[in-house]
């Protein structure tokens, strides 16, 4: 590349060569060689904070702290960059998750592009990124501020998912609350059930999942702004962080608060800590779930066959005819990477020395994975996977009937050593225990068949 291709900018540290095209300033450009390594930053982190400086902007006007004109372009210029596709918006915040832990370099990358597009649309205003775009802020309050918005959007994103999921489970519950099959406890044969309340257990299962996430994620709305550098509020106007507040409730449809402890709020991310504990909590359960139908799924001649699924892709390269379950195992593996996260942001919370926490980035990273991993998954496991499950349910009635555990209904009427007798002797002799019933003079063909009614043994409603 020739020198044509290249601009000059100078920050405290000295002259910095950028491309020529590229909106960012000198801060972002030292930050992009030196961090080269790992994911992006969210570019959710990067839509809050533009959203952010907007609201920013519009509370130092409102505050007497920044002149009209200043405010507008900048309003202006956010309004333009908030506009774009995600992947023209990605060019020109090119920053790495592992950088500095505070997320300052991304916070000053947003406030060169800012500042830099704003002179593209009027030269004649000069908008600085420090003094104008960053004023009355701190990376410090500012990116912990986006944290916790893009967590809160993100939350939502998954409530919705889980419930569309428990809304897919919920017709299957209903269609088959009759349909008896065998229980398995300690996997092996155990007293019947139905396969409709098989999957109220699960429905229960996510439904308390997601109350959890409502009674946790109000903490997300507690926002840091306001704290500037170590949670003093140093060269922020008075009632600043309570507009912009009321400003991002505004744009996200959730009631933000500034109204926090700032010195927990820079030093600490308990909030983000117990939500994606409630997150891990969700992909434990969904693990059990996508485990039983997979297991209850296997076959179809050789495993339980209690299930058939739908054939969504090839399942073999070299098998032809095999359908796997596919949904299940997307699934499961993003409840292990989930699981892994959440020691991320368990450790990262933790790190919280003195003033300032200085995890930030990786954190709200691994949280905001976390988030869209369970959401999309469950949206595929709820429209592939469930929308077109089916029972097998002679498949069911045979292993029911071929059971030893029916036997449990017996024990009322002629006691749990006679009933055991009969199931060993029914196993030993490979009958039914129909027949060894019969056989042991204990009961007869009449009883056995006023006992032993697996439906009346789910106790369905």
């Amino acid at each position: 590349m020739s020198e044509k291709d290249f601009r000059i900018e100078a920050d405290t540290l000295g002259e910095v060569k950028i491309p020529a095209t590229a909106l960012w300033g000198p801060q972002t450009e030292r930050s992009r060689n030196n961090f080269p390594t790992g994911n992006y930053m969210p570019l959710p982190i990067i839509k809050a904070l533009l959203q952010l400086k907007k609201a920013a902007a519009q509370a130092n006007l409102a505050e007497g702290n920044m002149e009209q004109a200043k405010s507008e372009l900048i309003a202006t210029t956010i309004d333009q960059l908030l506009a774009l596709p995600d992947e023209e918006l990605r060019k020109d915040f090119p920053l790495k998750v592992y950088q500095t832990g505070s997320g300052t370099q991304t916070n000053m990358n947003v406030n060169e592009v800012v500042a830099y597009k704003a002179s593209q649309i009027n030269s004649k205003i000069k908008i600085l990124p420090n003094d104008d775009v960053n004023r009355g802020q701190s990376s410090n309050d500012i990116f912990p501020t986006a944290m916790n918005i893009t967590a809160s959007e993100a939350i939502l994103q998954v409530k919705k998912a889980a419930e569309h999921l428990i809304s897919e489970l919920k017709i299957k519950q209903t269609k088959y609350w009759r349909t008896v099959k065998i229980g398995r406890t300690h996997l092996q044969d155990a007293t019947p059930l139905t396969f409709g309340q098989e999957v109220s257990g699960w429905v229960s299962m996510l439904e308390h999942d997601v109350h959890y996430l409502e009674q946790l994620e109000g903490t997300l709305l507690e926002l840091a702004m306001g704290g500037t550098a170590v949670g003093t509020g140093l060269n922020a106007a008075p009632h600043f962080a309570d507009d912009i507040a009321d400003k991002m409730s505004s744009v996200y449809g959730l009631n933000f608060t500034a109204k926090t402890n700032k010195f927990a709020g820079l030093a600490a991310h308990s909030g983000l800590n117990v939500v994606h504990g409630a997150l891990k909590t969700l992909a434990a359960d969904l693990m059990k779930i996508a485990n039983d139908v997979r297991f209850l799924a296997s076959g179809p001649r050789a495993g339980y066959d209690e299930l058939n699924i739908p054939a969504n892709e090839p399942g073999s390269s070299i098998m032809p005819g095999k359908v796997n379950p596919t949904q299940s195992e997307a699934i499961t593996m993003a409840a292990v990477r989930v699981m892994g996260n959440d020691v991320v942001v368990d450790l990262a919370s933790s790190q919280g020395n003195f003033e300032m926490n200085v995890y930030k980035p990786v954190l709200i990273d691994a949280f905001l994975e976390s988030a869209d991993l369970l959401a999309g998954t469950m949206t595929g496991f709820a429209d592939k996977m469930v929308h077109g499950l089916t029972v097998n349910a002679q498949r069911m009635e045979d292993l029911v009937n071929n059971s030893l555990m029916t036997v449990t209904a017996l024990s009322p009427h002629i006691g749990y050593h006679d009933s055991a007798v009969i199931a060993q002797a029914a196993d030993k002799a490979g009958t039914t225990l129909r027949e060894a019933a019969i056989k042991s003079g204990k009961v007869t063909a009449e009883q056995f068949d006023e006992w032993v009614d697996p439906l009346k043994m789910t106790n369905i409603d």
